[in-house]
């Protein structure tokens, strides 16, 4: 996708997909946080998206700057840790998209947002929280992308399924860091609900790829994924120290 025209059409298309996704799945956000959060996930994510198509409308020429903004309208409007968690994160990561939109620098975008998630929140793989989708997510990427030789569309579906696998990693985890963690083993049952939306937001950019780059059978996927134990590890998600409710 070299034509920078195209790469601002593709982007506000997955801006208005996401922003509809996350609306339409509102209730069920809020559900999954009821049990285990402050029962305001499904609000702020809506509420934030709907500032971010606010905030960028009309904006052109540099892919990098319309998701900066996308970034600073997440932290403005989306309340507890997930502004600074998801808002900040990717006003960080979105300079490594200066020279456009290609699979080198939506990989260094990828490892960018997930550095600083981790930076900011100090959580880690098996502590039941969003890091449990982005992390499989990204890995899985960058090897189709620099190992595998994978075109773009058929790493993000590989991508996707990943963060799937992770979503549903989170279920029988015992929650160790973040709003949930205070229930001790009562948070085990319950899926998370920052990994849920994060799953939801990939899906949205995959279903926008799409439109924009050839299809990818789904067939094909592969979700498997060194960063996720097997079904059978659940684990009590002992890890690193320090971070912030989603």
């Amino acid at each position: 996708m070299a034509d920078t025209d195209v790469q601002v059409e593709a982007l506000h298309a997955a801006l208005a997909n996401v922003a509809e996704r996350l609306a339409d799945e509102k209730r069920y956000l809020t559900e999954l946080d009821s049990a285990i959060g402050d029962a305001d996930h499904g609000a702020n994510m809506n509420r934030g998206f709907q500032t971010v198509l606010e905030k960028t409308e009309g904006m052109d020429g540099d892919p990098a700057e319309i998701v900066k903004a996308v970034g600073m309208a997440i932290v403005s409007e989306v309340g507890g840790a997930a502004g600074p968690l998801y808002g900040g994160s990717i006003m960080t990561a979105s300079q490594e998209l200066d020279g456009g939109i290609t699979a080198e620098t939506t990989v260094a975008f990828a490892e960018a947002y997930l550095e600083k998630l981790q930076d900011r929140g100090g959580a880690q793989i098996g502590q039941k929280t969003m890091v449990d989708a982005v992390t499989p997510a990204v890995h899985t990427y960058k090897k189709s992308i620099e190992e595998d030789g994978l075109p773009p569309l058929e790493a993000l579906a590989k991508a996707v399924d990943a963060a799937e696998r992770g979503v549903n990693f989170t279920v029988p985890l015992r929650a160790t860091k973040g709003r949930a963690s205070y229930l001790g083993w009562r948070s085990v049952g319950h899926q998370d609900p920052g990994a849920t939306s994060t799953l939801f937001i990939l899906e949205e950019l995959l279903e926008t790829a799409t439109e924009y780059l050839d299809g990818v059978d789904s067939e094909d996927r592969d979700a498997t994924s060194p960063t996720i134990p097997d079904d059978g590890d659940e684990g009590d998600g002992a890890g690193a120290d320090g971070t912030e409710d989603e």
